[in-house]
Formats: structure tokens, sequence, C-alpha cells
């Protein structure tokens, strides 16, 4: 059975960082794109980054380009959020995703999630 598990999140300043895992068992892992979501209270949840199986593309949500960056290491069967110039908009649940994309399905796999709240 899959598992993912989110890990890292916390109480951060304005202009703070973190550096969020996700450990999936229970998958191929290195078969899998990987992305991060967000939802904050009262809103949908958004892609925030995408990294494909092999981690040689990856894809960011406006908000978060050039203060976020997606990494995996498939030995370890983890994917990475490090995140940086953390603002107030950036607080939310923040939970990884494994998804394999077939001709006419789409496999898709989720953690719980690690909340990330940016307070001074």
């Amino acid at each position: 059975q899959a598992q993912l598990v989110e890990s890292g999140g916390g109480l951060v300043q304005p202009g703070g960082s973190l550096r969020l895992s996700c450990e999936v068992s229970g998958l191929t892992f290195s078969t899998y794109d990987m992305s991060w979501y967000r939802q904050a209270p009262g809103k949908e949840r958004e892609l925030v980054a995408q990294i494909t199986s092999a981690g040689s593309s990856t894809n960011y949500a406006d908000s978060v380009k050039g203060r976020f960056t997606i990494s995996r290491d498939n030995a370890k069967n983890t994917v990475f959020l490090q995140m940086s110039g953390l603002n107030l908009e950036d607080t939310a649940l923040y939970s990884c995703n494994a998804r394999r994309i077939f001709p006419y399905f789409r496999e898709d796999h989720w953690g719980r999630g690690t909340q990330v709240t940016v307070s001074s």
C-alpha cells in the first residue's frame, strides 16, 4: 500500500525558510512524477511545484518561482521542497502527490500534508 509522509512544516517568520520532505513507500518511486500542492483555509488546493520521474524537468506556480525549489532523491524515495523568502500568503497545508498518467486513466497518491504557518 502506498504511503506518502510529509515532514518539515512549522512556524516561520516572514522572509524565513523551510525545507519540506515527502518520503514515499509502497510505490516504485522512480516511475512517478511528484508534486507539491497547498491549500490555505477557505481556498482551493493549488499546485505549487512539479518534478518529473527522473528529475529532469520542473514546473512552478508563478507565485513561488524564484523562491521555492523542488528536488528528488530516487535512491531515498523522497521529494523535497526548499522554500525561502516565505510570506504570509504561503501559509497553508502542504501535501505531496505521486502521479502516473496512462492513456485512459490517471493514478494518484496523496500524503496527509504538513502545515506551514508564516507569521511574525
